[in-house]
């Protein structure tokens, strides 16, 4: 039988621990990935923090149904292949757990060559939902929109959802988030694609300033203006108008902007007769808008006028989990950029990253990489590529202040068992999830699931 176009991430959730690891054992020699949960609550906790292409549920467990687990799935992982495994007396809930969406089931006992054949099946279907993707985020031009966890992918779904429309959007973040990558995904999925995506910054101009930016002006309208000058309204006709920090904007230019989306209409400085545009506006702030239009700051009716659609970024520190992919996306890109191979990361330095609170969020991410990259001479980041003023420190590990002074009692042990030690720590850090703890041991994945295998057969032999 060939091998399936690309492995899949699984997830097997059935409360007969054998049985679960009998099938993931059938699938991950088949080049599968597979997770295993051996309840119904922590399998359905485990599809909600982490993106599975198939889930595998038993229907009868202790804890949850299995049509629970199905329904679940449906909400937070729509694009999904499931399959339900049943007994023979099961069969109609089975057909019940397909009308609510489950793609397969499959009867006791588990045939695994056929189970084998029905997962290979879908990973077709799944190559065609993932070259779909792969082509949107080429599109989407993502950076920091880059991540898998539930925070992200809600933002991706909204996304989605607002693109295509004409809609004005509320971006709504904090600094370095990534909120003109939003509004540049914004335009550059939508119809006006095409059309001119203009940016500017409201916090960066005085008042007169960013009326003269906004409007434009008459020759002569006022000391100094010298020719007509059309403003960023009519520069970005058909097209998208980013305002940035939307926030800073003064209360009387807010009046303005009111009158320009409820009419569609821009008057000049200077000038008298009104000049029709058609302009979608995404707006962007790090301010608590509802405040400060409470603190008389900020018009409410642009507020919701302004808020058709809102998307809400969430911090780094809140999505920890994204920054090994984030990382490894921005290493990629830095290291064609400067004519560099790109490095390895040190497992420390992973572990030293997800543990602290990035400050500066996406933005501090990439710049750090970008010095560490640049001070790299052996193809490996370690803390020693760290600029002096970085706020990224050791935590916990070989090399960080806490694991120092505890490490001692390795000291005359067997490197075996050493390296157990330090590989159920990163499993633990990753709750489980293996191609991290692999990429943070600096092993492949293949490599972390034979060592796995071999001290669950010693064990056995042990408990024999």
């Amino acid at each position: 039988m060939s091998a399936p176009p690309e492995p899949l991430r699984v997830l097997v959730i059935d409360d007969d621990k054998n049985l679960a690891e009998d099938i993931a054992e059938g699938l991950d020699r088949r080049g599968h990935d597979c997770t295993v949960c051996t309840t119904g609550r922590a399998g359905v906790a485990k599809l909600e923090q982490e993106a599975f292409d198939v889930v595998l549920t038993d229907l009868k467990m202790a804890d949850t149904s299995g049509l629970d687990v199905v329904r679940r799935c449906r909400q937070v992982l729509p694009d999904a292949e499931v399959f339900v495994i049943t007994g023979f007396a099961d069969v109609r809930t089975a057909v019940e757990a397909m009308k609510l969406g489950a793609s397969h089931y499959l009867q006791k006992p588990i045939d695994l060559a056929e189970l084998r054949a029905v997962v290979d099946k879908s990973a077709e279907r799944v190559q065609t939902v993932r070259d779909l993707r792969r082509q949107l985020d080429e599109k989407f031009g993502f950076e920091g929109l880059v991540g898998n966890s539930a925070k992200m992918q809600r933002v991706l779904q909204l996304l989605r959802a607002y693109a295509p429309t004409t809609a004005s959007v509320l971006v709504l973040g904090e600094n370095g988030t990534g909120k003109e990558l939003v509004a540049r995904a914004l335009h550059t999925n939508s119809p006006r694609r095409n059309k001119p995506f203009v940016a500017m910054n409201c916090a960066a101009l005085n008042e007169n300033l960013l009326d003269d930016e906004m409007f434009g002006h008459e020759d002569g309208a006022f000391t100094g203006a010298r020719g007509q000058r059309k403003g960023r309204f009519e520069y970005a006709h058909g097209g998208t108008l980013f305002l940035d920090e939307i926030g800073d904007m003064p209360l009387s230019l807010q009046a303005k902007l009111l009158r320009v989306l409820e009419n569609g209409e821009v008057v000049r400085i200077g000038a008298n007769t009104p000049i029709t545009v058609d302009v979608r506006v995404v707006a962007a702030t790090n301010k608590d808008i509802p405040k400060e239009v409470e603190a008389g700051r900020f018009r409410q009716d642009l507020y919701y006028r302004l808020k058709v659609g809102t998307i809400r970024l969430p911090c780094l520190r809140e999505r920890r989990e994204d920054v090994p992919p984030l990382g490894a996306h921005f290493l990629k890109d830095l290291a064609k950029r400067h004519g560099k191979p790109v490095p390895r990361v040190a497992a420390a330095v992973w572990r030293a990253f997800e543990n602290y609170d990035w400050p500066g969020n996406v933005r501090e991410l990439k710049n750090l990489l970008d010095s560490m990259l640049v001070l790299d001479l052996d193809g490996e980041l370690t803390f020693d590529d760290l600029p002096e003023d970085a706020g990224v420190r050791p935590h916990g590990l070989p090399g960080g202040p806490t694991a120092a002074a505890g490490a001692d009692h390795f000291i005359g042990r067997p490197l075996e068992e050493v390296e157990r030690y330090y590989t159920e720590k990163a499993l633990e850090l990753t709750e489980g999830n293996r191609e991290e703890a692999a990429r943070m041991l600096g092993i492949a994945e293949r490599t972390l699931y034979r060592k796995i295998q071999e001290w669950k057969k010693l064990a056995e032999k042990k408990d024999g």
